[in-house]
């Protein structure tokens, strides 16, 4: 065990601080890609169909666009702090990463379908059109891309050992 960090490099357990921080590295940039990258990038800027908060003038909705993305990078880069922390201690199970950083996605992608769009109805996909369909479609994809990941990570789970 290293005195500096307090982590085992050997210790690879399901419970082991890096196992969990493998993980929370992985969804914090997956949630990051979703909100500022596929968000930003696809529905904001691209297809222009939806602000962060549309219930008030465009001012007011392109503000909280910037405040969201900010947050949306600043976890991606938090998620990527986490990562080079493991990096410098240890090996990385990328397939593990990988399975944690597809979670975050769906999560989020869930999370903004069903809270943002029908709970709190600050903005949905698009507007003046029906809205089944692209409801359907994304909260299905969340669904599938957070099935995905757990399935992923479920599948990289380390070994149990017995003390």
């Amino acid at each position: 065990m290293s005195r500096s960090s307090g982590v085992d490099k050997g210790s690879r357990g399901p419970g082991s601080g890096l196992e969990r921080r493998v993980v929370l590295s992985g969804f914090l940039f997956g949630c990051g890609v979703a909100a500022s990258i596929i968000d930003l990038f696809i529905f904001h800027l691209g297809l222009q169909w939806h602000h962060f908060y549309d219930l008030s003038t465009t001012e007011v909705a392109l503000t909280a666009d910037g405040f969201f993305h900010a947050f949306g990078w600043f976890i991606t880069i938090w998620g990527l702090f986490v990562l080079a922390d493991i990096r410098r201690r240890a090996e990385v199970n990328w397939k593990r990463w990988t399975g944690a950083l597809i979670t975050g996605v769906g999560s989020f992608q869930l999370f903004d379908g069903v809270i943002d769009h029908k709970v709190l109805r600050i903005h949905q996909i698009r507007y003046d059109v029906d809205l089944l369909p692209y409801d359907v479609i994304w909260v299905g994809s969340a669904i599938v891309l957070l099935l995905v990941g757990v399935l992923i990570l479920w599948r990289t789970r380390p070994p149990q050992t017995s003390d």
